[in-house]
């Protein structure tokens, strides 16, 4: 089966105190969902949603996100993470990307994902490695 435009992934969860500005950043920052938490969890559901598509040995990684993150969400508030596949270039996926709380949208934008071959993706690494060791 292929990753064809128009496939839709989702992913539900709480707002945790280790989600919070507060913890990503400390000092006096509100206790809200941080916008770095924000892209983790659309990253996290995009990769979700392709994983089942992707031979083995290949993964996906995030190069890209466009967001406008609008509205802040407090602790304990339930929140939804949505996106759609809107391009298929090659091993470049482009998604459209939205976020709601339990009283609106608190984010969109876009994101782009590369399908990787693991094995090259390792061997890439470690020579970037070694290449400190010299």
């Amino acid at each position: 089966m292929a990753i064809e435009p128009g496939l839709v992934g989702e992913y539900t969860t709480i707002v945790k105190e280790s989600d919070t500005a507060a913890a990503v950043a400390g000092g006096n920052l509100p206790p809200v969902l941080s916008t770095p938490r924000v892209v983790s969890l659309l990253e996290t559901t995009a990769h979700s949603a392709i994983e089942k598509f992707l031979a083995e040995g290949q993964t996906s990684v995030g190069v890209s996100v466009h967001l406008n993150h609008t509205a802040a969400t407090p602790v304990g508030m339930q929140v939804r993470f949505r996106l759609e596949l809107l391009e298929v270039d090659g091993r470049r996926l482009r998604f459209k990307v939205e976020a709601w709380d339990e009283v609106e949208q608190f984010a969109s934008g876009e994101h782009e994902r590369f399908i990787i071959d693991c094995a090259r993706f390792a061997e890439r690494l470690e020579k970037k490695v070694q290449s400190l060791k010299k």
